[in-house]
């Protein structure tokens, strides 16, 4: 379990915590030390606590199904959760411990299969359909949220013990293999500079290959922006600095869609920084 205030954000890691998946803890003393600082809600991080957390939300005012969901029937994340459990041969999971969510979402948990570290997904299942395991984390149930858009609470709807994640489900959320890695050769001109631009190029690539889950976004969006503004300097060429960023984002675990866009916003900001090396 990990602290998280009243008002929280709605993506990225648990406000006030660095590491926050190694800090969550279901110590009752160290939970009691936090709240006497403030009251705080509980956040659960699925990925330590053996889970695996289907994500059910509903569409916001005016939002649609996309083409590939706009069928008979579907209205919300639960409607493409059943079509999907009618596809692989299944019956719908219902029976496990739900959480109704503020908006009027719904949680589904499971337990995670033994020696398996699933990654948490946004909308790889289908519209709607968010899950959380390694790398995130849910709002567990009598917090209540305050946002802009209004103030909810998250309820438990169904209690019972989570069951076992279906092995159909554990299938589709599996990680894609990685693709074959295209050697890629940054071409680095032969100076003065070339020892200082061969060392920031691989300390930035050592410091995305070592990010954690709950870090792999920031990690990669710092190494784009400081490899960014030797690129928007002339130093380094762009198109394979690019490539090499994007390979170590799917490395990591993204997609390759969001490793790119990633990368992209990170050497869009370094651009506004040039840094501009002195002729050899």
């Amino acid at each position: 379990m990990a602290r998280l205030p009243p008002r929280r954000r709605r993506q990225g890691a648990p406000r006030g915590f660095t590491d926050w998946e190694k800090r969550a803890t279901c110590d009752p003393e160290q939970v009691h030390a936090w709240w006497q600082h403030r009251p705080y809600n509980a956040g659960i991080a699925t990925g330590p606590a053996g889970l695996v957390v289907i994500d059910l939300d509903v569409p916001k005012p005016g939002q649609h199904p996309p083409p590939a969901w706009n069928l008979p029937g579907i209205g919300d994340g639960a409607d493409v959760f059943a079509l999907l459990c009618q596809r692989a041969g299944i019956g719908v999971p219902w029976e496990t411990l739900q959480v109704r969510t503020r908006r009027g979402g719904l949680h589904l948990y499971f337990t995670a299969p033994p020696g398996t570290r699933l990654p948490s997904t946004n909308g790889t299942l289908g519209w709607l359909i968010d899950t959380r395991a390694w790398g995130g984390y849910v709002v567990a149930p009598g917090s209540t949220v305050t946002l802009p858009d209004g103030t909810g609470r998250y309820t438990v709807q169904h209690a019972t013990a989570p069951p076992a994640l279906p092995p159909a489900l554990f299938k589709l959320l599996q990680p894609a293999p990685l693709p074959a890695k295209r050697p890629v050769h940054v071409p680095i001109p032969d100076n003065r500079h070339s020892a200082y631009l061969r060392a920031a190029l691989n300390r930035e690539l050592d410091h995305l290959a070592a990010a954690r889950p709950g870090q792999r976004n920031r990690a990669l969006f710092g190494a784009a922006a400081a490899l960014g503004e030797l690129i928007a300097g002339g130093a380094l060429p762009e198109a394979e600095v690019k490539e090499l960023l994007e390979q170590g984002g799917v490395e990591l675990g993204l997609s390759r869609g969001e490793a790119a866009r990633t990368v992209a916003s990170g050497l869009r900001h370094g651009a506004r920084r040039p840094r501009h090396l002195s002729a050899a």
